[in-house]
């Protein structure tokens, strides 16, 4: 009982499979085939119309024109013609305008003859027309009969009407035989259609599979490689468009994500090493005290003012990154219209301290209103203003400090006549953790964080900073403002 189940279903599994293919291919094969036979099947229900109708009118004709042709016989009273016996297969019937009905011939095989209404024959006794006039009608046996009507009589003088019916028949053997060569015409047809259209059919869809081939072959390390879009077939074509740019955004996606991964990675090794170098020392200097240098004052003091010298390095480094950490977090700040050359005339006093025996000159324009905001724009001017103290003579340095207008925003600019910058190194200065002294000698201290700061705050005021310089000539750092940044 379960193999007779079991060969069951996989019969109608198979049968399924037939009927409803998943492949494209096959999908369009058998659509194409069940379009051509509707097509077929409805061009055989016209053919076999219009032939019937064709096969009885012409029969109805020609019976017409052989009654035509023994009118002149047909003028005894009996009504019988002259001419010998009627024709075979017929019977014929002369009904007089009296009501008489009088057969003249008749044919036993198809059986009774049908007697049609009064008002059908007295319809023809009025009317002399030359179509013939006729109709199928069923004996009292069942019988499909052609009956032909035609008026009796020269024209004006209509004394009765003939009425000739003949089984239908051997018509319909004919009407069945042009059906069934129609029939077999159309399944070679449709054979021929499947023998040809399957290999015409496999090669019009060699560009789709060539397609499907070529995204298989497709994986994250080849994401560079695109699928030809010039294959002849417009929809094939289109497709090949629509994935290409959808791998151009997947590189991009993965180059972006490998190359964030990357600046994590630096980011992380560069933390971890910014934050070890003080925590090295502060560990030295209390190994130092440990051993007994604690009840030595000047070993204390010089110990202590390192360890709190790191300390406040680590202090700097930890607020630097929680203020990127804060800037990548959250991209927007309150900025509001506000006098930026008052912001930077307050900060003279501050600026000049930091300085020291460095000369500072100040170049501001007034009345220099923007959208801004002030912290930041603070933080921003100490960044590099320090920057530039750092990195020029304690004597003979000269940083200036001007604020000009320009035609759709403000420009700040901080010029210093220190040790410059080589070309090289201009286009990392503003990457987190980058260094012009690659030897990491702390000559001037800091820890790359400062610049990359700068560059995110002004980023966020949708401005632009650059920096022009050369070894030995000194640097300049220009920040341009715009008048509508977002956020005002």
């Amino acid at each position: 009982m379960t193999a007779v189940k079991s060969a069951f279903a996989r019969f109608f599994r198979l049968v399924r499979r037939l009927s409803f293919p998943r492949s494209l291919r096959y999908q369009l094969l058998s659509r194409s085939l069940l379009i051509l036979l509707g097509l077929l099947l409805l061009i055989g229900a016209f053919q076999y119309v219009i032939m019937q109708s064709f096969l009885y009118r012409n029969q109805a004709e020609t019976i017409q024109n052989k009654i035509r042709t023994l009118r002149l016989d047909m003028v005894s009273q009996t009504g019988r013609p002259n001419n010998g016996p009627f024709f075979p297969d017929w019977s014929l019937v002369v009904i007089r305008s009296d009501g008489e009905f009088n057969v003249i011939a008749e044919d036993t095989k198809a059986g009774s003859i049908p007697k049609l209404s009064n008002e059908e024959y007295a319809e023809v006794l009025k009317q002399n027309v030359k179509k013939p006039n006729y109709r199928t009608v069923k004996n009292e046996q069942g019988t499909n009969l052609l009956v032909v009507l035609e008026p009796l009589g020269p024209r004006g003088h209509v004394t009765g009407v003939v009425q000739v019916s003949t089984p239908t028949a051997p018509l319909k053997d004919v009407l069945l035989q042009q059906m069934l060569i129609f029939g077999s015409l159309s399944l070679l047809a449709l054979i021929g259609g499947l023998l040809l259209f399957l290999p015409i059919l496999k090669k019009t869809l060699v560009p789709l599979s060539s397609t499907v081939d070529k995204v298989g072959s497709i994986d994250a390390g080849k994401l560079d490689e695109r699928l030809p879009i010039y294959q002849g077939q417009t929809e094939i074509d289109r497709l090949s468009v629509s994935f290409n740019g959808m791998l151009e955004r997947l590189q991009s996606s993965f180059e972006a994500e490998k190359e964030a991964m990357e600046h994590m990675r630096r980011f992380i090794a560069d933390a971890s090493h910014e934050l070890r170098t003080p925590l090295t020392s502060i560990h030295g200097f209390l190994e130092v005290l440990l051993r007994g240098a604690a009840t030595q004052p000047e070993q204390l003091e010089k110990a202590l003012k390192s360890m709190y010298g790191e300390s406040e390095r680590i202090n700097k480094l930890v607020q630097d990154l929680l203020l990127l950490a804060k800037l990548d977090r959250s991209p927007t700040f309150h900025m509001k219209v506000e006098s930026l050359d008052s912001v930077i005339v307050d900060m003279e006093t501050q600026l000049r301290l930091l300085a020291g025996d460095r000369k500072v000159r100040f170049k501001i324009a007034p009345d220099v209103f923007i959208p801004f905001n002030q912290d930041k724009i603070k933080q921003v001017i100490l960044n590099l203003f320090h920057n530039a103290v750092q990195h020029t003579d304690p004597l003979s340095g000269v940083v200036e400090v001007s604020l000009d207008r320009s035609g759709n925003g403000a420009v700040i600019s901080v010029k210093d006549n220190g040790s410059g910058i080589p070309e090289e190194h201009l286009s990392h200065l503003f990457e987190r953790f980058y260094r012009v002294d690659t030897s990491r000698a702390r000559k001037h201290g800091g820890s790359g964080l400062g610049l990359a700061v700068t560059k995110s705050i002004v980023d966020l005021h949708h401005g632009a900073i650059k920096v022009e310089s050369s070894a030995g000539s000194g640097s300049v750092f220009r920040i341009w403002l715009p008048n509508g940044a977002a956020g005002e």
